[in-house]
């Protein structure tokens, strides 16, 4: 890769290609349409593309039509060609597009972002607003693609300590426009909390947010010991927002929400069921 083309992706500014926008790219290009508006971001931004059937050209460069494009699959520009924003490593990790714009993702074909009726981005905006963060410091235990941490800037927090496991989903979230960019308010630890809640102070946040992935995934991020953790680091009145969705409730019976609720309870929290996960305020 040449270092023109390094600068030119270390600035972040690469256009991504899902279906849709390859179908209005080439069918523009076939009707000899000259130019065209469309978003490269993930319809964050709408410009105005320039197309033939060569391939296409935005912002100064040029681009050629994609060979192959699927349903469910982002593509991203290497400085050489397209390519799915994808990895495998020990599970198959990918970022998907969804139509309301911010993408979603996806660990060995399960989604870990609610999208079917609701915008992933919507559906963090939600979440972050009953933990009320404004001037207040929020630990993010599961980072993922960040929207939690997203919301809580914008929303007002004076410091968000997210952190975030997994090497692959950090580079999902480096390609994905949604995703927060750097602010001094948002401390970003590639690392596991479990291992590192232990080193955080007590009483040193004033909110949490927990996503963690389903339980057969990450139990221990749904064990007493690291519920006990929480309650220690989390500051008198603090409130605590615990996602959990309806993993196995139809299958087999097992609300793991009213579970997670009592190991809140029996750690110190107040805590009652909110939506598809667990409110909970620290009262002693």
């Amino acid at each position: 890769m040449s270092s023109e083309n390094e600068r030119w992706l270390a600035a972040g500014i690469g256009p991504l290609v899902t279906l849709p926008v390859h179908q209005l790219l080439t069918a523009a290009a076939n009707a000899g349409t000259s130019n065209v508006e469309c978003s490269l971001d993930l319809d964050q931004t709408t410009e105005s593309v320039s197309v033939n059937i060569a391939g296409w050209s935005w912002r100064g460069r040029h681009f050629p039509h994609l060979q192959t494009c699927k349903e469910r699959t982002i593509y991203h520009w290497t400085g050489t060609d397209f390519e799915p924003v994808a990895n495998f490593s020990t599970s198959l990790i990918k970022l998907v597009p969804t139509q309301w714009g911010p993408p979603t993702f996806e660990i060995d074909g399960i989604k870990m972002l609610p999208s079917e009726h609701l915008s992933p981005y919507a559906d963090a905006q939600h979440k972050v607003d009953l933990i009320r963060p404004r001037g207040k410091v929020v630990l993010d235990t599961c980072g993922g693609l960040g929207y939690f941490a997203a919301w809580c800037l914008q929303r007002g927090a004076a410091h968000v300590f997210s952190y975030e496991k997994s090497a692959d989903v950090l580079w999902l979230r480096s390609l994905n426009p949604w995703s927060p960019k750097s602010d001094p308010r948002l401390t970003l630890t590639h690392g596991d909390i479990v291992e590192h809640i232990a080193t955080l102070p007590a009483a040193s946040v004033d909110a949490v947010l927990h996503d963690p992935p389903r339980f057969g995934i990450a139990g221990e991020l749904y064990s007493q010991a690291f519920y006990a953790q929480l309650a220690r680091v989390l500051r008198r009145r603090g409130r605590l927002f615990h996602y959990v969705g309806t993993p196995n409730k139809l299958t087999s019976g097992r609300d793991v929400r009213r579970e997670v609720a009592k190991r809140l309870e029996q750690a110190g929290l107040n805590a009652q069921l909110s939506g598809d996960g667990v409110l909970a305020v620290k009262l002693g």
